[in-house]
C-alpha cells in the first residue's frame, strides 16, 4: 500500500470514527490529510470505496488485538474474563491501536446507512460474524447459546459504554457471562 493511500484511509478512519461517515465530506478528508483531491480518486474511486477500506483496516485492526486477547484461554470461564477485561481496556482508553474509544465503529456506521443490502451495512455485518468466530474458535467447550450470549453481552456492554458513558458496562456483562458458565 503506498504511503499517501494508507495516510488517506487513516485519516478517513479517524474522521469517521469521531464524527460519522456521512458527517464527514470528501473535502474534509482531503483538508485535514493535506492529499490533492486528484491523488484521493486516483487511490478510491468514491466515498463509498473509501468507507469500506476505513472498514475493513478496522476490521482488522480490532480483530487482531480482539484475538490476540483470546489466545491461551484455558476454558469458558478465562475466555470471558479475557474478552470483558479487554473491552473495560478499550472503553478506558487504554488500547492504543483502536484509537479514542467513541463505540463500535461498525454499529454506528450500520445505523447511518438503512439500507441492510447495501455495501457498507453488509461489511458491518461480515465484521460482527467475524468477532463471533473468533469467540467461537476459542471456546474451549463449544456451546452455541454461550457463544450467542456472549455476543449479546459484549455487543450491550459496548453501547452502553458509549451511550451511557458507563465504564463499568464490560465488568457487569462479565459477571452475568460468568454466571451463565456455572448454570
Amino acid at each position: 500500500m503506498t504511503d499517501k493511500r494508507q495516510h488517506l484511509l487513516e485519516t478517513a478512519l479517524h474522521l469517521f470514527y469521531k464524527n460519522g461517515v456521512q458527517a464527514v465530506g470528501i473535502n474534509e478528508i482531503i483538508k485535514t490529510s493535506g492529499v490533492a483531491k486528484k491523488t484521493l480518486y486516483h487511490h478510491f474511486s468514491s466515498k463509498d470505496e473509501l468507507v469500506i477500506a476505513a472498514l475493513n483496516t478496522r476490521d482488522q485492526r480490532f480483530c487482531t488485538w480482539f484475538e490476540n486477547l483470546l489466545v491461551g484461554a484455558n476454558s469458558n470461564k478465562e475466555l470471558v474474563e479475557r474478552i470483558f477485561s479487554g473491552l473495560s481496556q478499550w472503553f478506558n482508553n487504554e488500547v492504543n491501536c483502536l484509537d479514542t474509544f467513541r463505540g463500535c465503529f461498525f454499529i454506528n456506521t450500520s445505523a447511518e446507512f438503512s439500507d441492510a443490502n447495501c455495501p457498507i451495512a453488509i461489511r458491518c455485518k461480515e465484521h460482527k460474524q467475524r468477532i463471533k468466530q473468533i469467540i467461537s474458535k476459542y471456546l474451549t467447550q463449544p456451546d452455541d447459546n454461550l457463544l450467542e450470549s456472549i455476543c449479546t453481552l459484549k455487543e450491550g456492554a459496548i453501547v452502553l459504554a458509549h451511550v451511557c458513558q458507563d465504564k463499568l458496562a464490560a465488568k457487569r456483562a462479565c459477571l452475568t457471562a460468568q454466571k451463565l458458565l456455572n448454570t
